[in-house]
């Protein structure tokens, strides 16, 4: 057991190589699959049943990874059937492989409403360029006219890239429903603001809760706002989830989350959370002595400089952060004659 500068206690001190699996508990596997971006992992969870097994999360649909499946399928599964596939939320990472093994296994999808129609309609709007709202939102944001000029002309990323076709028919779950896997009732609670309607599950049975990205041990999931809905709220969805959930948390949960290491000191973790994007709302509202638009708010927010790798995520959660504070009516906006939202405290 390490703990760490904040805190948090992580009972483990290693991740699971590559095809093999750690046991977290009576009946419960951690595996991880990779991801080719900074953030180079995802974890993956195998519950135990009589019947056989519930994946929860499944990774890229990449050769690679799906290769790994095949050993894992026979490795740490041992052969015995995969009979439900439980996506916590509709986020490539989470969702890629889904239908994969669907087809390949036979098993039944578990998901939210939201998640499942974000995920089957997003496989299904493949854009060969990148569609006039994007480009607006851009515009919106305040994009770098560079880097602007480039993505407009580029192919932009599609879901279906990275996501294997989500086939009709999906099993729904839903706020407080009770699922019986590897022995244990588990209690389903949704999180919001990185991923609408996204599934988490705390078990009855002992302390083990499957966090998805809503908690994560030493990362703060992204929260931005997009071309599909560019006035929501993330930011103040998020806020909701983390209040709620932090009302269910002790200091006995172990935290399965979808990335980085599994961890205990969940009240603490909540706190952190909610606290961090408090600090950076008032980053920014400190900031904005002058009008300025989304990306001339990265060092307020990330206080540090943005990289070529990072820009998109940054745009969009500096958005999310503003497009809240103007929202809850702190903020001013203006439409700048290129286009652009430019923000400014009010008072």
């Amino acid at each position: 057991m390490s703990t760490d500068k904040n805190g948090l206690r992580y009972p483990w001190a290693d991740p699971p190589t590559e095809g093999a699996a750690i046991e977290v508990a009576d009946g419960v596997l951690w595996f991880r699959m990779p991801l080719p971006m900074v953030l180079d992992h995802v974890n993956i969870y195998a519950l135990a049943d009589e019947d056989g097994w519930t994946i929860v999360d499944t990774g890229f649909n990449s050769k690679r990874c799906r290769a790994i499946w095949e050993k894992l399928l026979v490795g740490p599964l041992a052969g015995r059937p995969v009979r439900r596939v439980l996506i916590t939320h509709h986020h490539p990472d989470h969702v890629g492989l889904a239908g994969w093994l669907q087809a390949r296994t036979g098993a039944t999808l578990m998901a939210t409403r939201t998640a499942w129609l974000m995920a089957r309609m997003l496989c299904l709007d493949v854009q060969p360029c990148p569609a006039p709202e994007t480009l607006r939102f851009w515009r919106r944001a305040g994009m770098d006219p560079a880097i602007f000029a480039k993505r407009a002309a580029e192919r932009p990323f599609n879901f279906a890239d990275v996501v294997w076709p989500i086939p009709l028919g999906f099993q729904r779950i839903k706020q407080d429903d009770v699922l019986h896997l590897a022995g244990r009732d588990w209690v389903v609670h949704i999180g919001n603001g990185h991923a609408p309607e996204h599934a988490t599950l705390w078990s009855q049975s002992d302390d083990l809760v499957l966090a998805g990205d809503q908690v994560l041990s030493s990362i703060s999931p992204n929260i931005g706002v997009y071309a599909t809905e560019p006035d929501a709220d993330p930011v103040g969805d998020w806020l909701e989830a983390c209040n709620r959930l932090a009302g269910l948390a002790n200091e006995a949960h172990v935290v399965l989350g979808g990335h980085k290491m599994p961890f205990t000191g969940l009240p603490l973790r909540m706190r952190q959370l909610i606290d961090n994007h408090h600090g950076a709302l008032a980053r920014l509202s400190a900031a904005l002595d002058q009008p300025k638009t989304a990306t001339e708010c990265f060092m307020a927010l990330f206080k540090r400089k943005i990289g070529d790798g990072e820009y998109g995520l940054a745009l969009v959660e500096s958005y999310a952060h503003l497009s809240h504070l103007y929202q809850q009516g702190h903020l001013s906006r203006d439409l700048r004659d290129d286009g652009a939202y430019v923000y400014g405290r009010l008072g």
